[in-house]
């Protein structure tokens, strides 16, 4: 580690960074627009400038320098002091602001950056209470520059971070900087509108509100939504996300920043990839087959009656006619508290793994980011839990197959996919299963066969962990309450199992690392300090 000298205070930092990331990092405010430490530096918003202290020609005593520095692209070295307390500094931060200010609109109480916008926070920290502008502002019409994305082209400041984002992450390119000097604005080109894999990120890079998300347009302020830390089932990569939310319901996901995985990004699957959270059509009441017709049980009988019907299956060949499909979409905790429910009653059950969905091939991006076509958070966890329970286990295909020939007397099936995901060929093996117990988000063919039907809870409503495609283990939190008539999976099986008290995903990750060592430690990503992204 290195030592400068910021403001008169001393501060270790990492070699190599620019003085700002070290300021940022030391949790100093020093205002900037164009910076990102994911992207190149360009160092043309002239908001982080600071003075440095440089040996002087004569005499090399260190004195400070009559011109500003960009910190940001200045590399820490050893030593070195620097200021951005000075009148210098701070009448350069006044000067810039202003300039900021000339054209841009005062709609603040109607633009959806409110509350989390940099020019907002810059204007009242380091801006001034009146304006000297006496010509009519510049105004551009909004434009819609591709499916999920509009512009507001006259409250851009120009950092071009959405520019090298496209260029240098996303390698595409759609954004470019038009016209030069005042006139320059950013745009797409003609018949190409910004719909790559990773847009989104670009309304979030955005230090303004020049970039909206219609998604999100006019929906919320951002001073009303809570932030829940977890982790997108988009895909077997393990993106880690902010999960914003207010008054019961999803509004937006946004990037949390991981080092090991997606760094400051994430994809638009695991950007929009919510919606059935909050579909219509979900199961909310569980139902237990009576006279041929699913009628509703409650969530309390529940675990009296399936232990029952299930002991009674198990009592025949050491419950080798007794099966348990674990899907992909499970959080390790659940998975394992099912798996050992059902071994502890059937020692020689069946336990399938769910199918895992995949689609294409995997994308991978100039900088390294991946969009993995496993579409699924956690098969590593699942195929992780039954090599340690070991027994008799199946893939999905396996087990549909045993079914058909009428090897399973009693299954538990769990689905919880976003969608559609059982064939007609799965439906038909698994109704030759004599007690069948489906445990999915939605109703379906094979909930209409099953004995019992069982509303999941979605991933938004759930915690616990996941193991990504590379074997790392990351916790989640639940971000909403169960919607009416249902109850979380880990409190469910906790209860089928008889546990005592309230189910808590770290308590029973203690349990599971007895066996499994790859969860005694789990992996946080560090918190990055305000503005520093």
């Amino acid at each position: 580690m290195l030592k400068i000298i910021i403001d008169g205070r001393s501060v270790e930092c990492r070699p190599g960074i620019p003085v700002l990331q070290a300021a940022i990092e030391a949790g100093l405010a020093v205002p900037h627009y164009c910076y990102h430490p994911g992207l190149s530096i360009v160092a043309s918003c002239r908001l982080c400038l600071m003075e440095m202290k440089m040996p002087h020609p004569k005499t090399q005593e260190m004195v400070w320098a009559p011109k500003l520095f960009p910190s940001c692209q200045t590399p820490v070295r050893d030593g070195m002091e620097v200021r951005f307390n000075s009148s210098a500094v701070q009448q350069n931060q006044k000067h810039v602001m202003e300039y900021y200010l000339l054209n841009h609109p005062l709609d603040c109480p109607v633009c959806d950056k409110a509350g989390e916008c940099y020019l907002q926070d810059y204007a009242e920290q380091h801006g001034s209470a009146s304006s000297r502008m006496i010509e009519e502002k510049t105004k551009n019409p909004k434009k819609d520059i591709g499916p999920h994305t509009l512009l507001y082209q006259d409250r851009c400041v120009l950092c071009t971070r959405c520019v090298r984002f496209c260029e240098e992450v996303a390698g595409d390119a759609e954004l470019a900087v038009v016209n030069r000097g005042g006139r320059g604005e950013i745009d797409v080109f003609p018949g190409r509108p910004l719909d790559n894999a990773l847009q989104g990120n670009v309304v979030d890079l955005c230090p303004v509100g020049a970039l909206l998300d219609k998604d999100f347009l006019f929906k919320q302020r951002a001073w009303l939504l809570r932030s829940t830390p977890s982790v997108s089932p988009a895909d077997s990569r393990g993106q880690t996300i902010w999960i914003d939310h207010n008054d019961g319901r999803v509004w937006r996901i946004r990037p949390r920043y991981n080092e090991k995985v997606n760094e400051w990004w994430i994809s638009d699957e695991a950007r929009f990839g919510w919606k059935h959270v909050h579909r219509e059509d979900r199961l909310r009441q569980p139902r237990v087959r009576q006279d041929g017709q699913l009628r509703r049980e409650t969530w309390e009988a529940l675990p009296t009656l399936l232990r029952a019907q299930l002991q009674e299956t198990a009592r025949t060949d050491d419950g080798a006619r007794v099966a348990a499909v674990l899907s992909p979409m499970l959080a390790c905790e659940e998975a394992w508290l099912l798996a050992t429910f059902i071994r502890g009653l059937a020692p020689r059950a069946t336990l399938a793994i769910g199918p895992v969905p995949v689609v294409g091939q995997d994308q991978s991006f100039p900088k390294g980011f991946v969009i993995k076509a496993e579409k699924c958070p956690n098969r590593r966890g699942i195929e992780a839990i039954l090599r340690q329970l070991g027994g008799a286990t199946a893939t999905f295909d396996e087990f549909c197959r045993k079914a058909v020939e009428g090897v399973f007397a009693a299954a538990y099936v769990y689905g919880g996919y976003p969608e559609a995901w059982v064939s007609p060929a799965a439906v038909e093996a698994l109704s030759r299963v004599g007690f069948l117990v489906v445990h999915d988000l939605f109703d379906s063919t094979l909930t209409q066969a099953a004995a019992v039907v069982i509303p999941a809870a979605s991933w938004v409503e759930r915690e616990g962990c996941y193991m990504n495609c590379d074997g790392l283990v990351q916790p989640f939190e639940r971000a909403l309450v169960p919607l009416d008539g249902v109850k979380a999976e880990g409190q469910f099986f906790s209860e089928l199992a008889a546990r005592p008290g309230l189910f808590r995903a770290a308590k029973v990750r203690e349990a599971m690392a007895e066996t499994m060592p790859e969860f005694r430690d789990v992996f946080t990503p560090r918190p990055l300090p305000e503005h520093a992204h």
